[in-house]
């Protein structure tokens, strides 16, 4: 399982409202991505920076999606590309399922 960090630079005229009402809009479009887990969007309190950390079954799908229509979608709304560091997920704590581990 992999953990890919993903920032990218904000406007100044997108703060952190703007930026939960984007995210609550398009938030079930990342359900149809290939090798999609899990993806937790944030934005700092203060604006600037907003990003996502997601969850997925292997890098190749991970790269497969942000070098797609996404990538694409980021240059065009914030006017500049992503930041994006992987991570093999090597273990995980999950209150909301009570699972806690090795992956």
């Amino acid at each position: 399982m992999i953990t890919a960090v993903v920032l990218y630079d904000l406007p100044k005229t997108i703060g952190l409202e703007e930026c939960r009402e984007h995210f609550t809009k398009i938030a079930p479009d990342f359900l149809k991505a290939k090798g999609f887990v899990r993806k937790q969007f944030i934005c700092h309190k203060d604006g600037g920076v907003a990003g996502g950390v997601y969850m997925w079954e292997t890098q190749s799908d991970a790269e497969a999606f942000y070098s797609g229509p996404w990538r694409d979608g980021i240059r065009a709304r914030y006017g500049n590309d992503p930041k994006i560091q992987y991570f093999e997920t090597v273990a995980l704590a999950d209150k909301a399922s009570g699972k806690a581990g090795a992956i």
